[in-house]
Parts: structure tokens; sequence; C-alpha cells
């Protein structure tokens, strides 16, 4: 029986879900280590996105901007969510 494809809105989901729980988790564990490498390695992160942008109509003010932080243990989290797709 061939297996059915995986929905690319499904691998979507999986990334995001693992870059969220991996950053949180990586910002819960800086605040338990102390100031060095280590902490420094936890707390590095990356933030791209869109910048506010204000869309000014005489009616109303409409202002869209994303911003995704993630830091290293998001990275992490992501390969790990990947990972175990592969048995769903």
């Amino acid at each position: 029986m061939a297996r059915s494809k995986r929905s690319l809105g499904k691998l979507v989901l999986v990334i995001v879900l693992g870059a969220v729980i991996g950053t949180l988790f990586g910002e819960v564990v800086s605040f338990a280590l102390p100031d060095g490498v280590v902490k420094e390695f936890f707390v590095k992160s990356i933030e791209p996105g869109i910048a506010p942008t204000t869309l000014n109509v005489i009616l109303f003010t409409l202002t869209i901007g994303v911003t995704i932080k993630i830091n290293m243990v998001g990275f992490l989290g992501i390969g790990i969510a990947i990972y175990i797709l592969r048995w769903y």
C-alpha cells in the first residue's frame, strides 16, 4: 500500500511548533544558567520579519507587521519536530 504524501500545511505547522517550543525552552533554560558562554549560546537569537507598516485610510488606520524571534534551541526544536514527523 502506498504511503500518502504529507501536506505542505502539516509540514509548516510542525516547523512552526518546533520553533516555538524550542525557543520557549531555550528562554527558560537561559534564566537558570549563570553568565558565560553556554548562556550566550542559548540567548543568541535572530529576529527576521517585516517592519510595521501603517495604511491610513480616511475611515480607519491599519498597521501590519510580523517579527519572529528564534534562538539556537529553536533550530534544534525544528530538527526534532521534523524527525518526529517521519513517523506520522
